[in-house]
């Protein structure tokens, strides 16, 4: 409890513009080599129970949060896809707060390396009204699982097929198709990294996620992923006292994102139980702030 309240102090003194800091040599240049988002899900809860919507979502995130790129999350808006009343709206809130539309993260369509020929071409199909909702709102990518049953040769096959038919429609649009590293086989970095450099197309790309390895290193994880990284997912659990992320050493983390040489936008996602999301978000933001 003491060091849950000592957090909290912390985190009001890094709000304040006093921020605890490890060493960060390496970072200590004037212009912010990269913005923040925030990633919907990190508001799962609050989304699920009816107290915020995903069309006030760029209001919120820009007026309780101060960060000005949002990542939208379709399950939060699955038959919106094609409402281009809705979608109008929702661009016009996100340019109303001077927020920028990042991405749209995809769940629930299908998996990409089915061993089912029908199936998997179905799923295909059914990111492409993604891919145009993504254009409309002006984002630059959508995010998309590598999933599927089989060796990882066989699924490999099957997803690098998927990913080079979505990302030769992406190109039209100039939308990229990025993979997180979400899960089974996926959670692997050599695999995804060998998924890709074998698709082989400028509009698809990664989107490390740093903590979803499980039983790959997490370090050498997002090593693999970078060179093909559009986006990053900085994901955080618990903090401790000092509100670094207790299980994820973030200047050794953000390290390897700078040095490969990355500029963009790195998405807040908090998945916390110990702090509300409101106050996981923050602590969030104050510890990337620590590396811009």
């Amino acid at each position: 409890m003491n060091s849950r309240r000592d957090f909290i102090k912390n985190l009001g003194l890094a709000t304040a513009g006093v921020v605890l800091m490890p060493s960060l040599e390496g970072f200590s240049s004037k212009k912010k080599w990269f913005d923040i988002s925030l990633a919907e899900w990190s508001l799962h809860r609050t989304l699920h129970k009816g107290d915020l919507k995903n069309i006030d979502f760029p209001e919120f995130t820009a007026k309780n949060f101060g960060i000005y790129g949002v990542e939208y999350v379709n399950s939060f808006f699955k038959d919106k896809a094609k409402d281009m009343t809705y979608l109008k709206d929702l661009n016009n809130r996100a340019k109303d707060n001077g927020v920028k539309n990042v991405l749209i993260m995809i769940d629930g369509e299908g998996d990409l390396g089915h061993a089912d020929a029908q199936k998997r071409a179905q799923a295909v199909d059914n990111h492409y009204k993604w891919i145009d909702a993504a254009s409309f709102l002006e984002c630059t990518s959508i995010r998309v699982n590598a999933g599927g049953n089989g060796s990882r040769e066989e699924v490999k096959q099957r997803v690098v097929e998927s990913l080079s038919i979505l990302s030769n429609y992406s190109k039209k649009s100039k939308i990229n198709v990025i993979v997180e590293n979400h899960g089974g086989i996926s959670s692997h970095g050599d695999w995804l990294a060998d998924v890709l450099k074998s698709v082989g197309n400028k509009y698809c790309g990664s989107l490390p996620d740093f903590g979803n390895f499980y039983e790959y290193d997490r370090y050498q994880g997002v090593i693999d992923l970078m060179p093909y990284a559009k986006g990053v997912s900085a994901k955080t659990h618990d903090f401790d006292e000092n509100g670094n992320e207790a299980n994820i050493d973030y200047a050794k983390m953000m390290k390897i994102v700078k040095n490969a040489g990355y500029k963009g936008f790195v998405g807040i996602e908090y998945e916390g139980g110990t702090l509300s999301e409101i106050d996981g978000i923050k602590a969030t933001k104050a510890l990337l702030e620590r590396f811009q």
